[in-house]
């Protein structure tokens, strides 16, 4: 059931990366055609959020990897997120140029109305964006996915820039058919605002990509349910030590879980219990993404117990 409902949520994450990236395509495509800049801009923004998306669902694109150490430890490290860092930066000088270019539009005598074509792209990209929206609402809602948040923000400034585009294009028109000069600078007026909303998007984009969250010490609301989840797993005799970290925008969790097991098992043996607590945890809890688990040797220590006693001890130390 677990499974059925990531490979749910997944599906719509993945639905929502790639009709941005369509959407982006098409509204860009208009634009250049259309000479609407305001149009281009909202096509830049709909890509930005698309990269936003697909930095927290690639490793390789600004994720986290997992490797594994020597001996009785699994540990993970934080990949150097460059290629999300390109993105961004491309991202604030794209938004940057259609600034600029709206400004020199701006002070360079009467602008030329877009084409219906911008017209036309920014409606469908509106009810493209409006479908899969309720695609995605419906799947957050029916597996109970914090997702939800990013995909309402994602959509709630989406269809602001939109809306702001589909507003300039339709009075740019206007003034063009009523030979209204004042009307004609609409689209480079929107093309600033969208280009603002650019920036903002990448801004945000390269602050998650460059310094993440911190972890949080275990105070998660699901804090008890991942210790009650890993004190299942046969072989873990106490948990040393769990942080709970939540990353990228929308909102995943990753887990780092130091656990004690007996000290007379073989490192094969240690890895084996690390690895099934990792699979518990990604399969039990949908939000987590990733798991770190480190296996260390148990010591129990003075008073209950000495180093040299429990050398000469040959009873196990796990209960049987």
């Amino acid at each position: 059931m677990n499974n059925e409902r990531l490979s749910h949520t997944d599906t719509a994450v993945w639905t929502g990366i790639i009709s941005d990236f369509a959407v982006a395509i098409g509204k860009g495509a208009a634009g250049y055609f259309s000479g609407s800049r305001a149009l281009m801009g909202d096509a830049l923004h709909s890509a930005a959020n698309a990269a936003t998306l697909l930095a927290d669902r690639l490793p390789w694109f600004g994720g986290r990897k997992l490797s594994k150490g020597n001996g009785m430890r699994s540990s993970g490290q934080q990949a150097e997120p460059f290629i999300s860092i390109l993105f961004s930066v491309i991202i604030l000088m794209s938004g940057l140029q259609i600034a600029v270019s709206a400004l020199k539009d701006l002070s360079s005598g009467t602008p030329e109305a877009p084409g219906r074509l911008a017209l036309i792209a920014v409606l469908v990209s509106l009810a493209v964006n409006q479908a899969v929206f309720q695609y995605q609402y419906r799947q957050s809602k029916k597996n109970n996915d914090r997702r939800f948040e990013v995909h309402s923000e994602n959509y709630r400034f989406g269809l602001y820039s939109s809306l702001t585009v589909l507003i300039s294009v339709f009075l740019t028109m206007a003034g063009a058919y009523f030979e209204m000069q004042a009307l004609l600078y609409m689209d480079s007026i929107a093309a600033l605002i969208v280009s603002g909303l650019v920036l903002r998007k990448g801004y945000i984009l390269i602050v998650r990509s460059v310094y993440g969250t911190l972890p949080e010490e275990p105070r998660h609301e699901k804090c008890a349910d991942y210790l009650d989840t890993i004190q299942r797993v046969h072989g873990v005799i106490t948990i040393e030590d769990l942080k709970v970290q939540e990353h990228g925008q929308v909102r995943q969790i990753s887990l780092d879980v130091k656990v004690s097991v007996n000290p007379r098992i073989t490192v094969w043996e240690a890895h084996e219990i690390a690895d099934r607590i990792r699979k518990l945890l990604l399969h039990r809890f949908i939000h987590v993404t990733e798991a770190n688990v480190s296996v260390v040797p148990y010591e129990p220590g003075y008073p209950y117990k000495s180093n040299y006693d429990l050398m000469d001890n040959d009873l196990p130390t796990l209960p049987q």
